[in-house]
């Protein structure tokens, strides 16, 4: 069987350098500031810029990566003799692993001895970022394409993404939540409390008041739904460092393991906007 090589997205908010050292590839998702015709890839722009702007009232278009995009980073690894397996952002969240997919279909028809394996992760962000790392320790541990492919697609649905968000008003650009319970939220100091669920969507699970509540809300479903509460925990943020100084040590108190704290980059940041504040694991559902 073929050498593989595993392929990305930039929505999994890992930067470059950190995903060589995976032995991973990524593609860039890009967006616009509305009113601006420049666009920019996903590490165009430093990040704390990027949300200083979001802060100052700029409002971020994304797009993904169109079929052709897929299919010149794929043929690159095939002809080379490599096969690819494309872990991609969730497509209940976006167009981008539809792209991928169908261009890993018209490969194959190039390519015909060759393996393009195409995986909806159903994640967002670190989430995906968390695994793409466990596939990437498949592969150093010897395992090939197509047992990497099943490890993967049997643990997607136990990717448990759990966060919130300081500013309503991102949510509320997404059609997340209405105008009017975002200006309430924004009056009253409701954070909500959010994950992704089974289909890869985007889902308000409750709010509470105060930001200091929503932290400990997301610890207490770390604590309820952690296969192994000395699992990897990957934490992704909106430019809230103190914030996740602060949920790191809540979590390493249950006995967690913070593995690796990265920025929201700019893909999904343009949604969720400054301040939102998440952590990945391995739980028992999601």
């Amino acid at each position: 069987m073929n050498d593989f090589v595993i392929i990305t997205d930039t929505a999994c908010d890992i930067y470059p350098d950190v995903l060589a050292g995976w032995g991973v590839k990524a593609l860039s998702l890009t967006f616009k500031f509305s009113g601006e015709d420049k666009e920019y890839g996903a590490y165009d722009l430093p990040i704390k810029e990027f949300y200083q702007r979001m802060r100052d009232g700029a409002t971020a278009k994304t797009a993904a990566i169109n079929i052709e995009g897929f299919k010149d980073v794929f043929r690159e690894e095939l002809k080379e003799g490599r096969d690819v397996l494309y872990l991609g952002f969730s497509s209940g969240l976006s167009n981008t692993y539809n792209a991928g997919r169908l261009a890993a279909d018209e490969l194959l028809e190039e390519f015909p001895d060759n393996r393009v394996i195409a995986i909806d992760t159903l994640c967002a962000s670190a989430g995906e970022g968390l695994l793409v790392k466990l596939a990437a320790d498949k592969k150093a541990e010897g395992k090939n394409i197509v047992e990497t492919a099943r490890y993967i697609t049997g643990i997607r649905e136990n990717l448990c993404h759990w966060f919130t968000v300081d500013d309503l008003v991102y949510l509320k650009r997404g059609g997340r939540v209405s105008p009017t319970a975002a200006f309430f939220g924004g009056m009253l100091n409701i954070k909500p409390v959010l994950h992704v669920d089974d289909e890869g969507k985007l889902i308000p699970v409750s709010k509470v008041r105060g930001r200091k509540a929503a932290l400990r809300a997301i610890v207490d479903k770390y604590e309820e739904l952690a296969i192994d509460k000395n699992g990897t925990i990957f934490i992704s943020h909106g430019d809230c460092i103190d914030d996740v100084n602060a949920i790191k040590a809540m979590l390493e108190e249950k006995g967690g393991k913070v593995e690796l704290i990265t920025d929201v980059g700019t893909v999904i940041g343009a949604h969720s906007g400054p301040g939102t504040l998440a952590i990945f694991y391995l739980g028992k559902h999601r």
